[in-house]
């Protein structure tokens, strides 16, 4: 399923759209094509992105292909998916110990959908962090890993 959706191959490419997606959530997927899980993942982007297109933007982004944002963004789980609005990194409490990003694939679609509404809203009224509404149950369980320490 990632090739109905658009692809960032380098940091040139990501650091653009980061800057030039206005008045939209910006959706970057890091994970790789061949992975089962990604492609799980995808589906359910590529199926919801017609439904959320006035709200968010979604690339995907190969975690060989962009190293700098792979380690920026302390990806060590794929999928993880990172949220931005207006050049602004957004933050979501999963109830994880980390905010920066989704880790794993959504149950069901409707839990992207209301998600990427939450995003929206709480960035259009100037919020930088917002509480999920996805229901604990549905979210996937891991423990941090910090790598180089």
């Amino acid at each position: 399923m990632s090739f109905l959706l658009p692809q960032l191959t380098c940091k040139k490419e990501v650091d653009q759209a980061i800057k030039s997606v206005a008045e939209k959530v910006l959706v970057l997927r890091f994970g790789r094509d061949s992975d089962p899980v990604c492609l799980q993942l995808d589906d359910i982007l590529a199926k919801t992105s017609h439904d959320v297109s006035k709200m968010a933007v979604i690339y995907l982004v190969d975690v060989n292909k962009v190293p700098v944002y792979t380690q920026y963004f302390d990806i060590s789980y794929i999928p993880s998916t990172v949220f931005f609005f207006n050049g602004q990194h957004m933050k979501v409490d999963y109830g994880s110990p980390d905010h920066t990003k989704f880790v794993g694939s959504f149950k069901t679609k409707q839990d992207f959908i209301d998600l990427i509404e939450v995003i929206y809203r709480g960035a259009m009224r100037g919020k930088l962090i917002v509480r999920s509404p996805i229901d604990p149950n549905n979210i996937p369980k891991y423990d941090l890993l910090y790598q180089g320490i």
